[in-house]
């Protein structure tokens, strides 16, 4: 096979982050390689071969990854560093001639056919370049994303990361996410991030202008409405604030309620945190749902991020009375219960001797998770 000419711009020593860069790739001319390879008749050959392609994909000093280009001329794509040296080496390790085509052919589908289901952008293709999504039940992040506009300003708000990972997961690029517990605007920012419209709605006036501040803040690249509504979700005219809009339904609700009355949100009586009891706050939440969900649409998805709480010497689940909630209601079918792992919350920060001391005290463990529960919309049977 001609040798052909691959260069490579270096730009980081790291292994990991060596994966995960970005190349752009000279499509029809990465084709014609493969077509070479492919016409290969001799194993050794092939590998010798993949060999000399893979040599020129770093540079000597090794110190970086780069913007591949193979050639000058043809239309270019976009494909993680990782990915293709992993594809590359997967065909050279094989022991059959014939293996070694069909991994050759499916790299080739990867660069010309987009597989896509109706609820995200994911080409399954090429679904091994997707590594920053999560598909095991339990979360663990190192830390709070500070990137762009995010700060962690307001008491309980989550990690930008749980939206990120549901919408990468259910939405694809210019649908509608619906926050109805919107916060500090966590939601709004990943959606101008990932090029999702979104609407949230924030019972408090304060919070809800700091976090109107905050989204502004994000660059809005992809030209998406992200939009702030004051107002209590169980009562909010959902229907007109769609019409608005012209939509007709949201594809993706996402809802992080007060963990009851763990921290006080504001002195309305309609906030869930104000709720008087258990019982009381299941109630005002499913006035919650029984609101926002007509407008998510049929097939779509519905997360809630919800921790227990700990009272007068009982532990309360109270992130399973939610999903009961949601589930005896019966337009929901449960798909995912995923727990996040976190080491601290502002009100435990520089006080985890204290909390340790008093589980021992008490005979109770300290948190450290809370639930993403993940249920699907059912459509309505046809008549």
């Amino acid at each position: 096979m001609k040798r052909e000419k691959i260069q490579a711009t270096l730009f980081d020593s790291s292994e990991q982050t060596l994966k995960s860069r970005t190349l752009l790739i000279n499509k029809s001319k990465l084709l014609e390689v493969l077509d070479n390879l492919l016409a290969l008749e001799s194993l050794q050959e092939l590998k010798i071969a993949l060999r000399d392609l893979r040599s020129h994909l770093v540079s000597p000093d090794r110190d970086t990854i780069g913007v591949l280009n193979i050639d000058s001329n043809g239309d270019t794509v976009e494909m993680k560093y990782g990915y293709l040296m992993g594809e590359l080496s997967q065909i050279e390790q094989t022991l059959t001639l014939e293996r070694a085509r069909y991994y050759l052919e499916r790299l080739k589908k990867a660069l010309t056919e987009i597989k896509t289901n109706r609820i995200n952008d994911i080409n399954l293709n090429r679904w091994k370049e997707y590594d920053e999504i999560i598909t095991d039940s339990l979360w663990v992040f190192d830390k709070r994303d500070t990137s762009g506009a995010h700060l962690a300003w307001y008491w309980g708000n989550f990690v930008p990361q749980i939206p990120r990972q549901l919408m990468l997961r259910y939405t694809k690029k210019g649908d509608w996410v619906l926050d109805p517990f919107l916060g500090s605007g966590t939601t709004l920012i990943e959606c101008r991030k990932l090029g999702r419209n979104g609407i949230g709605v924030e019972i408090n006036p304060e919070v809800a202008k700091r976090a109107e501040q905050l989204v502004a803040r994000e660059p809005n690249k992809f030209r998406v409405k992200t939009d702030i509504v004051i107002g209590d979700s169980a009562q909010v005219d959902f229907r007109g604030l769609f019409r608005e809009r012209h939509i007709a339904k949201a594809q993706l609700v996402i809802m992080h309620p007060p963990y009851h009355d763990i921290i006080a949100f504001s002195d309305d009586p309609r906030d869930l945190s104000r709720a008087s009891s258990v019982d009381e706050f299941l109630k005002m939440f499913g006035r919650v749902l029984d609101n926002v969900t007509p407008f998510l649409e049929d097939g779509r998805y519905l997360g809630v991020v919800i921790g227990d709480k700990y009272s007068k010497g009982e532990w309360i689940p109270l992130g399973f009375y939610v999903m009961n909630e949601v589930l005896t209601r019966g337009n929901f079918v449960l798909k995912s219960i995923v727990v996040k792992n976190f080491e601290e919350t502002r009100a435990k920060r520089n006080q985890k001797e204290l909390w340790r001391y008093r589980a021992l005290v008490g005979g109770f463990y300290v948190f450290k998770h809370e639930y993403i529960l993940l249920f699907r919309k059912k459509g309505r049977k046809k008549r």
